[in-house]
């Protein structure tokens, strides 16, 4: 008797083998079975996302916004399973922001009902011939022509969706009219406020006509070995559970950041001049927990539940309703732009996810604005007459609404940073940002560490690819820098992991919640044993595939440094005035940095090492 695959394979648990190819241009949908080697190599989510769109980059050149561009869309094995935090999902595209590598991970419930359809991951090129949106109902999909969707919200779009359907438990991501008028750093959203907010995302959507994804599963997830897997995650949720931070963490998320920031002088204030905010008290989590918070959300089986829901109740903002927001989106629209009202930031958030657009690029853009005017580098003709002050309230709204339907000098805003230095090339040395991405909201003049993080970052200057900065804060600045080295490649190497197992990195960072644990998770689904070294070995070859991508698209160590201001302008008040990054001092720890990854002294990744991303696994469909 034949043995079937299923009996061949030594991966017992954790997929379903199935990607669905879409190409839109062609109305076709192609399920695609992928094998074990593939698998094992690239575990998932950020992982099927990069090397798909390595393999997809042999076919020739892409335009980010061209029906040539591929959007993976991928949870990850251990997404949507009974174990803390399990509900991230990877975008991964040819950014339209940065004309490189790009992805995006967003949280919520999205990538659980996609694993629950039966699916590892979407493949998306081509473009519809009219607006349209996805319908994918337990594995099959169709692609769903909906003109009357054309400049709807984001969270309307999600509601109207699942009217039409009559399913309110579905999910959907969708795009806004940011997205549809191709704003560069447009985002995707889903359950009503959970976004993939970084690198453009919403842009290559909008440039295929596709407005949403809807989803509906109900399959079970496979799993090799349940009664461990619980038992490991049962252990988890209570050591979770009894951490003096944990009641904490979940009266005030990420807001808590707030305070620590401005304490430790590294918060983004005055578009990135300063790193203290005198007003900091008025737009921290005690302001939100005392006149805004109203209730807590959570993504997919989340105990930290750090999602803050809010409402304006008084004042001319007076009905506003948000998830949210987050630290970056509450320093971005506060302290960076000089705001000391937590209303108007509530409203700036609203507006963002209505509309579709990534709240850090905004509101770090926006600032450039309020300085170019102040310090006379732009004149306020140039800026469509707005008074763009520090504090403008309204102006900042009005300003997010040019953006998004690129009305003025919101169309040249909507190019992101690279568009503005090709109109301006004057406010290059003002404009925070590495390789086209806007900064997050962490200074980098004090910690060498952040620099290089934000420096050698594969997607430009976030945050998320190594949040150094609060160990280097801790261990001191004579700290050598081949261990401040060590640590960035670390947290480049964890943190991927966690979006190629689609888990949520919070629990770790924040809680100290032990990262050996996503192997046992890994080896209790899947059946095969596997340590945390292995799997980090397997991050790191993304991180190396990443960079090859790159590399195609001409990225180098030219392109590796912090924003310009770090080496040359010194912050004037907080615990680190008079003080900036030496430059000599980065080359150095750019150098063991490379070395430390076996890179050239260029940073370049070894041609031997190329050659093996050229493997024949899951080359798609002809397009």
């Amino acid at each position: 008797m034949q043995t079937s695959k299923k009996e061949k394979r030594k991966i017992k648990g954790g997929y379903f083998w199935k990607i669905l190819w879409i190409d839109l241009s062609r109305g076709e949908v192609k399920p695609i079975e992928f094998d074990e080697t593939f698998a094992s190599k690239y575990v998932g989510g950020r992982g099927f996302g990069a090397k798909l769109l390595w393999n997809h980059l042999q076919r020739g050149k892409i335009d980010p916004l061209g029906p040539e561009n591929l959007l993976v869309i991928s949870p990850g094995p251990l997404a949507g399973l009974y174990l803390p935090a399990s509900g991230k999902t990877s975008f991964v595209s040819i950014s339209p922001q940065t004309g490189i590598y790009g992805d995006s991970s967003m949280g919520g419930s999205f990538g659980t009902e996609l694993r629950q359809a039966g699916i590892d991951a979407l493949a998306i090129t081509g473009k519809a011939h009219t607006l349209s949106y996805l319908w994918i109902d337990n594995g099959e999909a169709k692609i769903v022509s909906k003109e009357k969707l054309k400049g709807k919200g984001s969270l309307e779009t999600e509601g109207l969706i699942k009217e039409e359907i009559k399913d309110d438990y579905i999910k959907v991501a969708t795009i806004g009219p940011a997205g549809e008028n191709r704003v560069r750093f447009a985002c995707v959203t889903s359950d009503w406020g959970r976004n993939s907010g970084r690198t453009g995302i919403g842009a290559v959507m909008g440039s295929k006509n596709l407005k949403a994804i809807a989803v509906r599963g109900s399959k079970d997830l496979p799993v090799y070995d349940l009664p461990r897997l619980r038992n490991a995650s049962e252990a988890s949720f209570k050591s979770l559970r009894e951490n003096k931070n944990f009641t904490f963490w979940q009266e005030q998320g990420l807001m808590s950041v707030i305070d620590y920031v401005n304490e430790a002088g590294v918060m983004p204030t005055y578009n990135f001049r300063e790193g203290v905010f005198e007003h900091a008290k008025k737009v921290n989590g005690y302001e939100m927990l005392l006149k805004y918070k109203i209730g807590d959300s959570s993504c997919f089986a989340c105990p930290m539940a750090c999602g803050n829901i809010c409402l304006v109740k008084e004042g001319k903002y007076r009905g506003t309703v948000v998830e949210g927001p987050e630290y970056e989106t509450a320093c971005m629209f506060g302290p960076n732009v000089g705001v000391q009202n937590f209303s108007a930031i509530l409203k700036a958030n609203q507006l963002c996810d209505e509309l579709g657009i990534d709240t850090i690029s905004a509101g770090n853009l926006i600032g450039v604005l309020m300085e170019a005017q102040e310090s006379g580098l732009l004149s306020e003709k140039e800026l469509d007459g707005l008074p763009l002050h520090w504090g403008a309230e309204e102006v900042i709204l009005e300003m997010i609404h040019r953006i998004v339907y690129r009305k003025g000098i919101g169309n040249i805003l909507a190019e992101g940073s690279l568009g503005l230095i090709k109109q301006w090339p004057q406010l290059q040395p003002i404009i925070s940002q590495v390789k086209g991405l806007e900064q997050s909201a962490y200074d980098a003049r004090i910690a060498i560490s952040m620099a290089l993080g934000y420096g050698t970052s594969d997607i430009g200057a976030h945050h998320t690819r190594a949040w150094t900065i609060a160990k280097e804060l801790e261990m001191g600045m004579d700290w050598p820098l081949e261990k401040k080295a060590d640590l960035v490649i670390y947290h480049q190497t964890l943190r991927p992991l966690f979006d190629m197992l689609g888990v949520c990195r919070l629990p770790w960072i924040e809680l100290g919640f032990d990262e050996n644990q996503y192997a046992e998770y890994y080896s209790a689904v899947t059946g095969m044993e596997t340590t945390l070294n292995e799997l980090l070995q397997r991050s790191k070859d993304i991180y190396d595939l990443t960079r090859a991508i790159n590399m195609r698209f001409g990225i180098s160590r030219k392109d590796d440094y912090p924003p310009e201001r770090v080496f040359t302008l010194p912050m004037t008040e907080g615990p680190h005035a008079g003080k900036i990054l030496k430059r000599e001092d980065y080359e150095k720890i750019l150098d063991i940095y490379y070395q430390k990854r076996g890179w050239s002294k260029e940073g370049l990744v070894d041609e031997k090492k190329m050659e093996g991303f050229n493997d024949p696994l899951m080359n798609p469909p002809s397009l």
